[in-house]
């Protein structure tokens, strides 16, 4: 599977932004597909990942009732929807892809087979 994430850019405080996350290969509806995130010197984070098949959400406690994801199988992509945004929220975010993935592993980066490359998102005060 190969991910291609966009949508990235300069928001301002209170702003919203929406990535995509586009799929080419395999079979999508198979995969959990979920958003990292990575702060200028820090380490990758979980934000959100949607489940295989049902499509079951999973949110971090600090983008929860902010950002939602969502996937649409037919078109092979999933979207996360970000709104309020803050200067906490400056980050190059990347999308992943897991087969099958066990719902106790969702925002653990080492279960990701496939990564995208990463969309920066900068929120501006």
């Amino acid at each position: 599977v190969q991910l291609q994430a966009s949508g990235g850019g300069l928001v301002q405080v209170g702003g919203s932004r929406r990535l995509s996350c586009a799929a080419s290969g395999g079979t999508f509806i198979n995969y959990t597909v979920a958003w990292f995130r990575q702060a200028p010197g820090k380490e990758r984070d979980f934000v959100s990942a949607v489940k295989y098949g049902v499509g079951t959400t999973y949110y971090d406690d600090f983008v929860k009732g902010r950002f939602t994801i969502s996937r649409d199988n037919d078109k092979k992509t999933v979207y996360l929807q970000m709104n309020s945004l803050q200067p906490e929220d400056t980050a190059v975010y990347y999308c992943a892809a897991a087969s099958f993935l066990h719902d106790d592993d969702y925002s653990t980066e080492r279960y990701y087979t496939f990564w995208g490359q990463g969309t920066l998102v900068t929120v501006s005060s």
